[in-house]
């Protein structure tokens, strides 16, 4: 299993860990039965409530027990003023449940934290397809990988490329415009596009490149040539420009 999958059953166990936590804190109404204001009113009127806990919120929730045991629930649409008076004439159970400032921060959370969760998620993966856990995403466009050695850095010269007289006599002319690009623009003359070296491996194309580099005291940067094959045609080379 890769990192990736990893991290996505990691997060999976979380969200799943979250939920549970977040529903055990929910108010519950099972076994509670739901019914209307009108059949409430009239259940106190047959003298079937046995008891009543008004909630202080606006409209008020009404929960309780029928006189068989039985749990119910309601909501009044308005405050009702006789509803008092007609449960107390019926010999009903009057609770006043206290205002629960927790109970609203407990619904916030419920409410909001698993969607959240669920935008984290998605970030994270939005994350992970442009860094693609290692810098080769999808969706990491126009981003070099080019590594970049600074022109103190890079102590290579011509003195330590072996051989290759011709091409180091071909390049020192790229190596006077990087060190005085002035002198040549006056004259109207402009750097070249670019230097192909060809050869086999390890006959020293790069060490050359580097000691172009060391010459003039400019940075050097380098990029292998497997990065410029890209899922998207032309994204590797734009990294390159």
């Amino acid at each position: 299993m890769n990192d990736m999958a990893k991290n996505l059953v990691l997060w999976l166990v979380i969200a799943v860990v979250l939920l549970a936590v977040f529903q055990s804190f929910a108010p519950s109404d099972h076994g509670s039965q739901a019914m209307s204001y009108t059949n409430f009113v009239q259940q106190v009127d047959n003298n079937n409530v046995g008891a009543v806990t008004i909630s202080a919120s606006n409209p008020p929730n009404i929960t309780g027990k029928l006189r068989d045991g039985s749990a119910l629930r309601t909501v009044a649409p308005f405050f009702d003023d006789s509803l008092v008076p007609r449960l107390l004439k019926h010999d009903v159970q009057v609770t006043q449940a206290p205002a629960d400032g927790g109970n609203i921060l407990v619904k916030i959370l419920i409410d909001w934290v698993p969607i959240l969760l669920i935008f984290g998620v998605l970030f994270w993966f939005m994350r992970q397809m442009q860094s693609g856990g290692g810098g080769r995403g999808a969706m990491s466009f126009g981003r070099s990988r080019a590594k970049l050695q600074g022109e103190d850095q890079v102590k290579v010269t011509f003195a330590d490329v072996a051989g290759c007289e011709e091409a180091k006599d071909d390049v020192r002319e790229l190596v006077d415009f990087l060190k005085d690009p002035a002198k040549f623009q006056k004259l109207g003359g402009r750097i070249p596009r670019g230097v192909l070296l060809a050869g086999s491996p390890g006959t020293g194309k790069t060490l050359l490149a580097k000691a172009i580099a060391g010459e003039a005291k400019v940075p050097f940067f380098s990029i292998s040539g497997s990065d410029f094959v890209e899922m998207f045609v032309g994204v590797g080379a734009a990294r390159v420009r």
